[in-house]
């Protein structure tokens, strides 16, 4: 599954890039377009919905997957796990790491992230 999610959050990333460049051109040319909603700006400038969509359309697929995309930009994705006794906590992946190495409990996040048994710290990213 690794390798599936590498593409899509490569060309979710890529996508989101390209659509802040685009949107930062258009506001350094036209002040109406600072501080619109994104709806707004696909409405004015449609040519934006194409990244919009290629981002929508890979978010989706990781969703299919069964992940939680949790941030673009670290390439993080989390995956719900049945850990036993009725606890839930979350496999956590960040775009790099060669396979799942870390968890952290459902309400924790990034900071919380401990390896997994077996997982030597420098393989966390």
């Amino acid at each position: 599954m690794i390798p599936r999610l590498e593409i899509l959050l490569r060309d979710l990333q890529l996508a989101a890039n390209a659509l802040r460049n685009r949107v930062g051109e258009l506001a350094d040319s036209d002040t109406a377009a600072a501080g619109s909603e994104l709806r707004d700006l696909i409405a004015r400038y449609p040519e934006l919905g194409g990244f919009a969509r290629r981002m929508a359309e890979a978010a989706k697929q990781i969703d299919l997957l069964g992940c939680v995309l949790k941030d673009i930009d670290l390439g993080l994705v989390d995956f719900p796990y049945d850990a036993g006794g009725g606890k839930i906590v979350f496999l956590c992946w960040q775009f790099g790491e060669p396979r799942i190495v870390a968890w952290h409990p459902v309400d924790g996040g990034f900071a919380s992230r401990k390896p997994l048994p077996g997982v030597v710290k420098p393989h966390l990213n």
